[in-house]
């Protein structure tokens, strides 16, 4: 496929506060943390960080942030991973922000004030010229993800929603959407529906539909397709900003490869991949690799498991316990 000359994320930017905990609390419980640090995050600003490491496109973020110290650092970790910013300044919003336990097993819980975000307005799209793929988020207004998608499917460009965090979609986003990106939880809640994976993904009237699994990897359906990727095993120190990181990769693998099926096969390796290396390391957007990084890990863990495959499979195709 042509080189192309750029990809478009709009979305979410927050300053992360992160603390460390033996575990995270139950509602009413105190726990004693330990160190704490403030790291750049936001679903929108990951992502666009995941993709302009993974070195195939230039990468523009669309985003929203307050006139407040706390923008300083979030445009700091745009700029050093060569994302080019188009930049809503919201006087009277701050900075949005996430308030993050991280637990020792590296699981987290995450509340969000979404401050500036959630005034990124519907008109705020700057010229998509040249613009591959706009990938978008649910952390900033549905208006505005919807009218983006409507703009980016007039120019021609492909429009990929990451449908997080959960909620029902209007059949006009979903109608305007070429590629998909949820979680289990997520796909339950756009889809509706009880049953498998497989028959969930059925439902959903999408192009093409990525599931990711956890630890079990992800699938995607092209066209009546099933693709199974299964999960890279590695030591999980915090899980932040890892499905962030497999969106913005999944997307610049897609702008260099294409959209076949042996395309999409190798898009969703690499991305897992990528995925895989944020989890061994503390924080969102320090975490996510560099391209040569998921080369290397690639290289180091040439094939799946037949096995591993086989389980993913029954696994998407199983119907859920009742």
């Amino acid at each position: 496929p042509p080189h192309p000359t750029m990809i478009l994320i709009a979305g979410s930017a927050n300053l992360d506060f992160v603390v460390r905990a033996a575990h995270i609390p139950a509602p009413g419980e105190t726990v004693l943390g330990r160190d704490f640090q403030t790291f750049p995050g936001g679903k929108g600003a990951n992502q666009a960080i995941g993709c302009a490491r993974a070195g195939a496109a230039d990468t523009t973020m669309l985003l929203a942030l307050g006139n407040d110290p706390f923008a300083v650092p979030i445009e700091a970790s745009l700029r050093g991973a060569g994302v080019r910013m188009e930049t809503v300044r919201v006087a009277d919003a701050p900075t949005g922000t996430a308030f993050i336990c991280v637990s020792d097993d590296g699981e987290n819980a995450i509340t969000v004030a979404p401050g500036a975000n959630s005034r990124l307005g519907p008109d705020a799209l700057p010229p998509l010229d040249g613009c591959s793929h706009l990938l978008m988020q649910l952390e900033t207004p549905l208006a505005s993800v919807t009218a983006f998608a409507h703009s980016a499917r007039a120019e021609g460009v492909l429009v990929v929603l990451n449908a997080a965090p959960a909620q029902s979609l209007p059949r006009e986003l979903l109608d305007l959407l070429d590629l998909l990106i949820v979680n289990e939880g997520e796909l339950a809640a756009i889809s509706g529906s009880q049953g498998s994976v497989a028959d969930q993904l059925a439902r959903l009237d999408v192009p093409m539909v990525v599931v990711t699994l956890g630890s079990h990897g992800c699938c995607a359906r092209l066209g009546g397709q099933l693709l199974l990727q299964t999960a890279f095993a590695v030591p999980v120190v915090d899980t932040t900003a890892a499905g962030d990181t497999f969106c913005g990769v999944l997307v610049a693998a897609l702008s260099r490869k294409g959209h076949g099926p042996a395309a999409v096969a190798s898009a969703l390796r690499e991305a897992s991949a990528a995925a895989a290396l944020t989890c061994t390391t503390l924080g969102a957007q320090n975490s996510i690799p560099e391209a040569a990084a998921v080369q290397r890990f690639l290289s180091e863990h040439p094939s799946d498991d037949p096995g591993s495959v086989e389980t993913l499979r029954q696994f998407c195709l199983a119907a859920p316990a009742a």
